[in-house]
């Protein structure tokens, strides 16, 4: 006797419930036991993810400052040509704002 399709989802989907309860049986077991480890040995956060305490949701950014390459002559305002363009310069020849032009002059 062969299953119909209708048959085969119901059980896909009785067995997707099954394989959902278990991971989440196992899952509240691996933290309840990883609790009694943290208290028993008294670990911290530093302990167990070096190199990670102190951060507070957000991460620092370690990039360095990028110096700017263009300059508007009648605000003094400059922009590093990263992101979206300021609308000082937006539609305009940039080499004429380059502050590296203005150097080398």
């Amino acid at each position: 006797m062969s299953a119909t399709l209708q048959d085969l989802l119901q059980q896909r989907e009785a067995l997707d419930k099954a394989i959902a309860q278990a991971r989440q049986n196992e899952i509240s077991a691996a933290v309840s036991q990883v609790r009694e480890l943290i208290a028993q040995y008294q670990l911290t956060v530093q302990d167990v993810f070096p190199g990670r305490a102190g951060r507070a949701g957000a991460t620092k950014s370690t990039r360095k400052p990028v110096p700017a390459k263009y300059r508007d002559h009648a605000s003094g305002q400059t922009w590093t040509g990263q992101g979206k363009a300021p609308k000082w310069i937006e539609g305009k020849d940039r080499a004429q704002f380059s502050i590296a032009m203005a150097q080398n002059a």
